[in-house]
């Protein structure tokens, strides 16, 4: 028997070390196989399937690598696994990138090959689980607190997209049947539902949502709540707001009088985040200790966001629950103030600006009412540019316009007033601006002329000046000048002004000469000759004048002139035109 035992534990001891030899470079021990990775919120499994071929002791590892990493990790809680899954979470990835996965199969020192996971990204692949559900009853209300799905306190994979979350409800009384059955669709982590019994059952299950990367969790286990007593002060009801000037106006309903109330508000946006927002509340400004059933604050204590409303009535230490929180968008609320417009006018249209008095970035319409300022006629114009050109005018015409703005897109169909209106005057028409044009050139055109002209003649033909004095001639060149020498002299000195007057210059007794002047007041408007004129020119006209008129006169008839054209002495003229009758020299005699 001895013999029999030892010769057995040979052949065992022989086959043991037979295998070693094969399991250590991994031929005889098979990998893993069908491996998958399910995703649960922050719940990471990796399964597989491995087929045993005998009672040895096997266990599995696995690793991964991020799209960031150069080298694999060890994956951490999938290390030396007895069984055929592992759970896992990878606090260092991040969830939005491609990581690998790869596990084994291994005996003591022999490992198998390794079998590779297709690449993924944690977030796609995840799956919603069922949110976590809290209830708070009053005597007919209850509260619902509402948590996303996945772990609250570590990082979680749903951290990213947590203002993301929708939620569907289904509430109903416990022992109501399945159509009484109420459904709620909200995106607030809080709920509250109003109207319910006093001293009630009800009971609620939730799952979550995220819309926009179409995922839909599985519903939450069922949780029941009990309603209270009925509260002795009830609380206010049928809250309500408005604007009024630039103050909002918080209304309420409440049937004692003899109660104090105050109010709170509180961003609509905390409704939104995980976790508890009930001491997020804050107290409206001159809200407080207010006797009245309604509080008046200002305007500019809130922007122009999404906010919730609720009053509480209290008397000594007793108080009422909350009312119903009354969502109210500012914005609603909010007027948009007129706009400033300015015109710019040319012959035949209108540019008109619309500016908003202040910063408004909002996409508006722009209407504008135009009209002449002689008509009631009016033309309505719309735009969704603030710089509007209106064509076709007609000139020299005065047109006025107003201007207001709407809010484009906007549900509450909000409108601006009228501005003030604007007149302006559009300028001439091309034609008439044309001919005045052309009239101005025309002008210079001739007043450069008449430059040039009168330079030139400066130039080239300077005007001749009288002399100063006038040398008498002697006899034989007046008489070549005027008439022959045998011609017979009847008068010495004639002079006629006009054909109206006569002047007649008489020899005076003292010399044989000179002559007296005996001048007649003349109204003669004649013509005389001027500086422009020859010296010899002017000369010869006078002596010819003499001579026409000296016919049939005798010396004795003349009378002279005190003055003649240019300056001439008529004393000198007559002496020299008798000197020529007489045929004697004039020497010595000068005018």
């Amino acid at each position: 028997m001895l013999a029999l035992l030892g010769a057995t534990a040979l052949v065992l001891v022989t086959g043991a070390l037979w295998g070693s030899p094969a399991a250590a470079d991994g031929k005889s021990l098979k990998p893993p196989q069908d491996v998958e990775v399910s995703i649960i919120d922050d719940d990471f499994t990796l399964k597989w399937t491995w087929s045993r071929e005998s009672n040895r002791t096997v266990t599995f590892s696995a690793d991964y690598i991020a799209s960031e990493m150069d080298n694999w990790i060890k994956l951490p809680g999938c290390q030396h696994i007895t069984g055929s899954k592992c759970n896992f979470f990878l606090h260092e990835v991040n969830f939005y990138e491609e990581i690998k996965l790869r596990v084994r199969a291994e005996e003591e020192n022999s490992t198998s090959l390794w079998y590779y996971v297709n690449s993924f990204i944690p977030f796609q692949k995840a799956r919603l689980g069922p949110p976590e559900v809290h209830l708070e009853a009053e005597d007919t209300a209850i509260t619902i607190y509402l948590f996303r799905p996945g772990k609250k306190d570590n990082a979680s994979i749903w951290d990213m997209a947590a203002v993301s979350f929708t939620f569907s409800l289904e509430f109903w009384k416990n022992s109501s049947h399945v159509e009484e059955l109420e459904q709620i669709e909200t995106e607030h982590y809080t709920q509250k539902i109003y109207n319910l019994s006093p001293e009630t059952t009800y009971c609620v299950k939730a799952k979550a949502k995220l819309p926009w990367d179409r995922k839909v969790g599985v519903y939450s286990p069922v949780y029941c709540i009990n309603t209270t007593v009925e509260h002795k002060l009830p609380p206010p009801e049928n809250v309500k707001f408005r604007a009024q000037n630039q103050s909002y106006v918080l209304k309420w309903d409440y049937e004692d009088i003899n109660v104090t109330f105050r109010a709170q508000w509180l961003h609509a946006f905390s409704k939104v985040s995980p976790g508890d927002n009930s001491n997020k509340w804050k107290q409206i400004p001159n809200c407080e200790n207010v006797r009245t059933t309604y509080c008046i604050f200002p305007q500019n204590v809130f922007q122009k966001e999404k906010y919730f409303f609720r009053i509480q009535a209290y008397d000594g230490n007793n108080t009422s629950f909350w009312s119903e929180e009354k969502a109210i968008n500012t914005e609603m609320y909010s007027t948009i103030p007129p706009p400033v417009i300015s015109m710019k006018s040319t012959s035949n249209s209108l540019r008109v600006f619309v500016k908003m008095p202040r910063n408004q970035f909002y996409p508006f319409i722009y209407e504008i009412i135009l009209w002449e300022n002689t008509s009631s006629t009016k033309r309505k114009i719309v735009r969704e540019k603030s710089d509007i050109t209106i064509s076709d005018m007609q000139p020299l015409m005065l047109y006025c316009v107003k201007a207001r703005v709407h809010l484009l897109q906007d549900k509450w169909n909000k409108t601006s007033a009228f501005s003030a209106v604007v007149c302006e005057k559009t300028k001439p028409g091309t034609s008439s601006t044309m001919w005045v044009t052309l009239g101005i050139c025309v002008l210079l055109v001739i007043i450069v002329i008449i430059c040039v002209k009168r330079c030139l003649s400066y130039v080239f033909f300077p005007a001749l000046k009288t002399p100063g004095s006038i040398e008498y001639f002697s006899e034989q060149s007046l008489g070549n000048l005027l008439l022959p020498t045998s011609e017979e002299q009847t008068e010495k000195c004639f002079i006629i002004e006009n054909t109206q007057r006569v002047i007649i210059a008489e020899e005076t007794e003292e010399t044989d000469e000179d002559c007296k002047y005996n001048t007649q007041t003349s109204q003669d408007s004649g013509n005389y000759s001027n500086g422009e004129e020859s010296l010899e020119s002017q000369i010869s006209e006078v002596l010819l004048q003499l001579k026409v008129l000296s016919v049939g006169r005798t010396s004795q008839d003349l009378s002279c002139p005190g003055e003649i054209a240019l300056g001439l002495s008529c004393q000198g003229l007559c002496q020299g035109y008798s000197l020529v009758e007489e045929g004697r020299p004039a020497a010595g005699h000068r005018s």
